[in-house]
């Protein structure tokens, strides 16, 4: 990562706020309402609007998937620094029910999810932790999950 986007990224507010205006995000009308400072939370939502809306009238299927394409591999690559590597692996979406309104999704990642990465990946193997994320309405009902799939592995040091 280039210098420019590493201080763009530089603290959790920072990044909260590149991440609301990036142009997928922004396009899709998603906002990152929450990042913890030690990046072990965060919640995004996307209100319904006429651009993120679909014929039959609920939000685009492509927009509730891109709420939370980055966040755990963001999260993730916070979290364990600049020794790991940390790509999206594979993602799949399940549309549960139709979403309209305000929709969101929330992340953690914990103490116990890292110490389990970490140890995964000492001696340099490659490690493909996975994740469920629900994606709720208003009323806290699920309208999608999605299921995340990362790859980690240490590099190797010189």
């Amino acid at each position: 990562m280039n210098s420019t986007i590493r201080r763009w990224f530089a603290s959790a507010g920072a990044m909260r706020r590149v991440l609301s205006t990036f142009a997928p995000y922004l396009g899709a009308g998603v906002q990152v309402t929450h990042l913890a400072d030690d990046f072990t939370t965060a919640t995004v939502e996307m209100r319904q609007r006429w651009y993120n809306t679909n014929y039959v009238g609920t939000h685009f299927g492509g927009s509730l998937y891109s709420m939370v394409d980055p966040m755990y591999m963001l999260l993730l690559m916070r979290r364990l620094g600049s020794s790991y590597i940390v790509w999206d692996k594979s993602a799949s979406i399940d549309f549960i029910r139709p979403g309209k309104g305000v929709v969101k999704a929330e992340f953690e990642l914990t103490e116990e999810r890292l110490a389990e990465i970490r140890q995964a990946t000492e001696q340099g193997d490659k490690y493909l932790p996975e994740w469920d994320v629900d994606i709720v309405d208003e009323t806290g009902t699920v309208v999608a999950r999605v299921h995340k799939v990362l790859y980690v592995r240490r590099k190797p040091t010189e």
